[in-house]
């Protein structure tokens, strides 16, 4: 067994495009897989394959990142051939190559739809790249809700009890801060068991600031004697306006001020024409989803992130 990336000869990264998107779980096809080339947030370097000793190749993994990152970011493709036996085994090997050439361990993004635990095909198919994932060293697994608003559901009600304004860098640094104090929101708490929540806000603030969106969309959200209730960061994919990132301090948690916040970012990206918005939450944040409920957001869809889990 061989185990490559498309940079090893003229034609590997033709033959990874030429795959067959068989099985249950939808894969990416030769046209996406090229505009994604073509706006290199997928590397030739980042495209590995597995080929038996006749030359064909029995599984590919692609690996995403955005058109400046030095390392990928998240594996977008893992696929085996419906006829081999051990899928495990060759999807693990193929991680491990991989993950050693890259020196890292990208978290593992797999879409699914929101019933797939009840089809067994689904199921079947998401056991085999867990199985891998855990083995190749993605010890940890958070299922994340995706939302999606459209015009066709309406727009939220403004609300009247909050004041949106724009801030400095260092009061958003601030409202960063205090409201990731007892999040819900799971890759949040990890990420405080090592680091400060200053260390954070940083680095939270860096990732929006390099996102399609603008610094300008972002708002602080305060009560009407001035006091910070929270903040609301709309932002953008490469494909879709997002949601972004949205909080609440935690002295003002518990009063629907989350439902004033999200409508404020939904309204915002409405008025620029968007026709697609798009969200997601961890499942086991249940009054964030619960508001996404509440402002007409429907779930599309299951994120299934395995990842490393960070030492302690």
């Amino acid at each position: 067994m061989r185990f490559f990336p498309a940079t090893a000869d003229s034609t590997a990264l033709e033959r990874a495009a030429a795959y067959p998107a068989d099985g249950p779980i939808t894969a990416l096809t030769a046209e996406r897989i090229r505009e994604e080339l073509g706006a290199n947030q997928f590397r030739p370097e980042w495209v590995w394959l597995a080929e038996d000793e006749n030359g064909q190749v029995l599984a590919r993994a692609l690996w995403w990142g955005r058109a400046d990152s030095k390392r990928p970011i998240a594996l977008d493709c893992l696929q085996v051939r419906s006829t081999v036996a051990d899928p495990v085994a060759i999807a693990t090997r193929l991680l491990d190559a991989g993950h050693a050439a890259f020196g890292a361990r990208p978290l593992y993004n797999l879409s699914l739809p929101a019933d797939w635990s009840s089809r067994p095909e689904l199921s079947e198919a998401v056991a085999w790249r867990r199985e891998a994932g855990l083995r190749a060293g993605l010890n940890r697994e958070i299922q994340r809700l995706r939302y999606e608003w459209t015009p066709a559901a309406g727009l939220p009600e403004a609300g009247d009890r909050l004041t949106f304004r724009e801030g400095s860098d260092e009061e958003f640094l601030e409202a960063f801060v205090r409201v990731s104090a007892d999040s819900l929101d799971q890759a949040t708490r990890d990420e405080l068991r090592t680091k400060s929540a200053r260390h954070l806000a940083e680095e939270d603030m860096k990732f929006y600031l390099d996102c399609p969106g603008e610094r300008s969309w972002w708002r602080l959200a305060e009560l009407p004697d001035g006091t910070l209730a929270g903040l609301a960061v709309p932002s953008a994919t490469p494909y879709h306006r997002n949601v972004g990132y949205l909080g609440v301090v935690p002295e003002q948690r518990g009063k629907g001020l989350i439902d004033e916040i999200l409508a404020e970012i939904t309204r915002f990206h409405a008025t620029e024409r968007a026709e697609r918005i798009t969200a997601t939450t961890d499942t086991t944040n249940i009054p964030m989803a619960a508001a996404f409920d509440r402002a007409n957001y429907e779930v599309t869809e299951i994120r299934m992130v395995l990842e490393a889990q960070a030492p302690v």
